[in-house]
């Protein structure tokens, strides 16, 4: 089975891009090779601007080149941006819509030996609160290729987040009712990866590949398996077309319980189709060290054996 982190998909995709649009530049701030952007560098070294660690600066470097028409992407640790640089954010992107694209890595507990210093598990809390943010977390390397693709012709700020662990791709699943090539990703459209009528499951991030591993158990049509990999905008229509025709719903994403995307359904779902969610992520703490990464997961009930428990709760008494 092919491994790879998504960062890896997102350095591809900006060699793309250097090839294809001079406007893109990239802002680093002295993680180029954790965010896989020393290519970018070497092959367009004037388009490459490397601030060191001052990710305010960074932020606020970005926000001018958008103003002269460059499509800038911030790229760092997401503990550091966009949570140490929320106000930057807040104030010279976000009020004014400037093009910035701001790239996250090393989000969730998937981030492993480096602890609760840089395990980000409120960054989509934080881009969640901000007016005009689309936020994107795609679920393997393919996807954060194209997502990044997408972002740069997006308008407006976007936020990509990326993960450290090499993860399976999606098509290595031998699951045979995906619904389309799951390949295809357009913004604020989500993917049915399975149809199903008694239970809706709504992941996001490459925490997918461990609820595809979790429904194995069930045959198919029991579970509708839904990749939000935008979590802003969300896309209603599908996300409340497979709510209604279920009644049960489970999120599961590599991120605390309080404002991802177990709460962004849960909002939508309080205004538009009442109803219960069981949300399924880190409860209200630090992350922690661990040798490997699966070893978090299965302490907090988001690797397979965990996620399949909380399915077959639902099915049973939900």
């Amino acid at each position: 089975m092919i491994l790879e982190s998504t960062r890896n998909g997102f350095g591809r995709a900006m060699l793309k891009l250097g090839e294809t649009n001079p406007k893109v530049v990239v802002i680093d701030a002295d993680l180029a090779g954790s965010l896989k952007v020393e290519e970018f560098a070497k092959k367009y070294p004037r388009r490459f601007f490397e601030v060191g660690v001052a990710e305010q600066n960074a932020a606020g470097v970005a926000a001018g080149l958008a103003q002269e028409d460059f499509i800038p992407f911030v790229t760092s640790f997401a503990c550091f941006s966009p949570m140490m640089n929320f106000h930057i954010i807040r104030q010279s992107i976000c009020l004014s819509n400037a093009n910035v694209k701001l790239v996250g890595s090393h989000g969730g507990l998937m981030t492993g030996a480096d602890g609760a210093s840089h395990q980000a598990l409120e960054d989509i809390a934080l881009m969640r609160s901000l007016p005009g943010m689309t936020i994107l977390h795609p679920a393997d390397s393919l996807q954060a290729e194209e997502l990044t693709l997408l972002a740069a012709k997006h308008q407006g700020p976007v936020y990509l987040r990326l993960t450290r662990a090499a993860t399976p791709l999606l098509g290595e699943f031998p699951i045979s009712n995906f619904q389309f090539p799951i390949s295809e990703v357009k913004i604020g459209k989500a993917q049915i990866l399975t149809e199903g009528e008694k239970l809706t499951v709504i992941a996001a991030g490459p925490i997918i590949t461990e609820v595809i591993s979790a429904m194995e158990q069930w045959n198919n049509g029991t579970i509708e398996l839904i990749n939000c990999h935008t979590l802003k905008p969300l896309d209603k229509q599908v996300i409340l077309k497979s709510v209604a025709k279920t009644g049960k719903v489970l999120t599961v994403e590599d991120h605390s319980v309080i404002g991802g995307l177990g709460s962004a359904i849960s909002e939508l779902l309080a205004q538009e189709y009442p109803l219960p969610v069981k949300i399924l992520g880190v409860p209200d703490v630090f992350g922690e060290s661990a040798r490997e990464p699966r070893q978090l997961l299965a302490k907090y009930g988001l690797d397979a054996e965990g996620i399949g428990k909380a399915i077959k709760n639902l099915l049973k008494n939900g």
